[in-house]
Order: C-alpha cells, then structure tokens, then sequence
C-alpha cells in the first residue's frame, strides 16, 4: 500500500480508497485501475494523494474487501446529505428512507463480518461531514456486533451514528472548513454541535424512531469516560451505552482522514493516539474490542522489523497487533534471497518485533532505492517460517 501524489499516478495502478463528492457519488471506486482521465479528474478537483495497492502498475493487486458494499455506502452518503440538507431548511427529513440505510448498512456488516477495516475513504475537506457520518455508522454499527447487540438495537445505534454530527448544520461552514488552528471562540462554537444536533432530533419525534437514545448519542458522543469531555462533563455510566461506541468510531475516522489542517494517521498511530495518548477518554473494553477488528497495520503495509523489512499479508480478528508479514529484506535493507512468511501471532516477541511503519515519502524512496514493489511479494511463492 502507497499513498502517492497524484502527478506520479501511472496507468494501471490500482485504487485502494474510494473518493466521494459532497452527496454520495464516487469520483473513483477503490479497486478501480488508474487511467490517464482519471488522473486528470483529480488533478481537477484539488485531490493531492491517493492510496495505490502497489507502485507497479502491472501488478494487478486488489484491495481487501470493504465490510459494506459500496452501494451501501454510497446510498447512505447520499441519504444523509439529503437527510441534513432537509433538516437545515425544512425541518425535517426522510425517517423511513434513513431507517432503510441503517438496516442495509447493519445488514451488509453481518454478512460481511469476517472482514477487517482495512482503510477508509478519502473526501473532499469542504464536504467532510457526510461522509464521515457513513463512515462513523459502519464503525459503530461494526462494534455494536461485536457487543452481541440484536438487530434492532443495531439500527437504532447506526441510525443515532448516522445522525451524531446534525448539530453541525448550525455551525458556520468557515469553522468547519477553516484550515488553520481555531481561535477559542470558534472552539466554543463547535463545541455546541452536540446539543444543538440533539435538540434538531427531539423536534422530530413524530418522524424518527428512538428519539431519546438518538439525542443521546448526539448530545454525549464527545462525552470522556474520566469526565474529561463536552458539553456536561458526564463520566463512566452516566454516559449512553451507544454514545460509548458513537465516541470510539467518530475519533478513530477523525483521525484516519485527512483534513485541511491535517494529513491522515495511519491506523497504527490512530491506534496508538487512542490506546495510550488518550487514557480515560474511551471506555477500555470497547476500545479493545474495536481494534480487534481494525486493521492495525492493514495489508500491504512496510514494516522495519528485528528481522528486517517486511510487508503485510494478512490480518486476523483479534490478532490485529500481529499480522502475517513477508520478511523481503534484511535489516540492511537489502534484498532476501527468498521472501519468508512469518505469522507474529505465534512469534515469542509478538508485536514487540515491529520496530516502525515506513512512511509514505520513506517507502518511495525505499522502493527506488531497492528496484522492485514489495507487493510482488504477497503472491503465493514465499516460504513458510
């Protein structure tokens, strides 16, 4: 996996993100092969990298399955920037139509449970919002699984998910798109998105579901388990069960996406921001949980490792700190005779033997330095350690 600029994009590499306009429609599906149009469609719209699945454009290496389809997420993302569209001029929406992208999306992730988050999505930054929403439902809905939720709860989770950020709609669009540091107002400003999101879904109690535990998730999902959080300061059980889960999805998409103000974490930093940058934050059990089914270092990823340089090959649930390498390269940096397939899930030192991902502009200068993609390796002709 390599995030590339979009001037060194060549024919025939393939996608590994999708990119969405602000309601829903997709300028590039991942998986999809680079073309030359393509290219300059990006170029059009302001995108600056993109995620390749291999640097070599004869290399035909698709991407991890997604764990929704893509016309799920595609419906959703459409419905809900309809759906805020509505409630910002009108005062209402479409409560049926979003109930059916929440089953869907519910639905999709059941029958798709054995996969992994491997990545998500690229957006522009002045229509963040929607996007992040969908993104912040599959999550949410992805955990409450995990708790052994039933399905309706899930829909009302996914649904309260959906709908976290509608206070937003009351925040000026200068805020939400301002590229540089926010000054203390424009902080306090913000900062009373999650009431006001609340307040817009109590006024449609005739129109949607649940709306108590919806409100909830608005009002509380920026809430701290140490009482650390917005707007009230709530702590440990006071807080909503599902606004638990709303709290560990928001963050985790916040991070991994890239902003004007930011480039995007990858998973392993996000992991690390969330694990041990941010005690008392979330609540530990369902952080645990999450990134048992999170992509810690998703597939294709390099690592420098005690062994040497190695390159992801697979990802298991509840091993996510210990993936399936390809050791490549010695310590040195020089080229294996031939590649070994390490399982770290069985190794005594386990995760201990990562040393660190080797970042993008490293990795392509590393892939120069060594003359050949190490996706090649993750075909079928390595040996087993």
């Amino acid at each position: 996996m390599l995030r590339l600029p979009v001037k060194d994009l060549k024919k025939g590499m393939i996608v590994a993100q999708s990119i969405y306009n602000h309601c829903g429609g997709s300028y590039l599906v991942r998986g999809s092969s680079i073309t030359p149009k393509y290219i300059q469609r990006l170029e059009k719209i302001g995108i600056p990298t993109v995620n390749v699945t291999s640097a070599d454009p004869n290399f035909q290496l698709q991407p991890p399955e997604d764990i929704v389809q893509e016309t799920t997420r595609f419906d959703a993302i459409q419905h809900v920037y309809s759906a805020f569209q509505s409630v910002e001029h009108e005062g209402r929406l479409d409560a049926q139509a979003m109930e059916k992208v929440s089953d869907n999306i519910v639905r999709d992730i059941i029958q798709r449970k054995e996969n992994l988050v491997q990545l998500t999505d690229i957006r522009l930054h002045d229509t963040y919002t929607f996007a992040h929403s969908v993104n912040v439902a599959i999550l949410s809905a992805m955990l409450g699984m995990l708790c052994n939720y039933t399905h309706d709860e899930m829909v009302v989770l996914t649904l309260g998910a959906l709908l976290h950020d509608l206070g937003k709609i009351d925040v000026p669009v200068r805020i939400l798109t301002k590229k540089t540091r926010l000054t203390d107002e424009e902080l306090t400003e913000i900062k009373t998105h999650p009431e006001k999101g609340a307040e817009h879904i109590l006024e449609l109690e005739h129109e949607l579901p649940s709306t108590g535990i919806l409100a909830a998730i608005a009002s509380e999902h920026h809430e701290h388990i140490d009482g650390r959080g917005y707007p009230r300061g709530l702590a440990g059980d006071d807080i909503h069960r599902f606004a638990k889960i709303v709290a560990i999805a928001d963050v985790y998409d916040a991070l991994t996406s890239e902003r004007p103000y930011k480039r995007a974490y990858t998973p392993n930093v996000a992991y690390n921001i969330m694990k041990k940058i941010s005690p008392g934050q979330f609540n530990p059990d369902l952080l645990n949980l999450f990134f048992n089914n999170v992509a810690i270092f998703p597939v294709g990823t390099i690592l420098k490792t005690e062994y040497g340089y190695a390159i992801v090959k697979e990802c298991e649930f509840g091993k996510t700190e210990t993936p399936v390498i390809v050791l490549f390269a010695n310590p040195e940096g020089k080229l294996t005779p031939s590649p070994l397939i390490i399982d770290l899930s069985t190794d005594p030192r386990g995760a201990g033997v990562i040393e660190m991902v080797i970042a993008d502009d490293e990795l392509r200068h590393f892939i120069h330095e060594l003359g050949v993609d190490p996706s090649k390796y993750l075909r079928e002709d390595a040996v087993l350690a």
